[in-house]
């Protein structure tokens, strides 16, 4: 294993329209409804409004509805 592929901890973000904002290093976020580890690589789906990541569309989908975001 090289220093790229160890997980160097969670990283703290700001999450923006189209991108996102480093506050705190790390090699991962966490899906805040599943808890599963996303690599920032992967990261793909968060919502602005409530600065949560998700680890995919369906969850991001069902979280937004659970807050009233989007129409169920």
């Amino acid at each position: 294993m090289n220093i790229m592929e160890r997980d160097q901890g969670q990283a703290k973000l700001r999450y923006l329209d189209g991108e996102y904002e480093i506050l705190v290093p790390g090699g991962h976020v966490v899906c805040a409804v599943t808890g599963i580890q996303i690599p920032l690589d992967a990261l793909r789906y968060w919502s602005v409004d409530l600065q949560e990541a998700y680890a995919n569309p369906d969850v991001a989908t069902k979280r937004a509805q659970e807050k009233g975001l989007v129409p169920k």
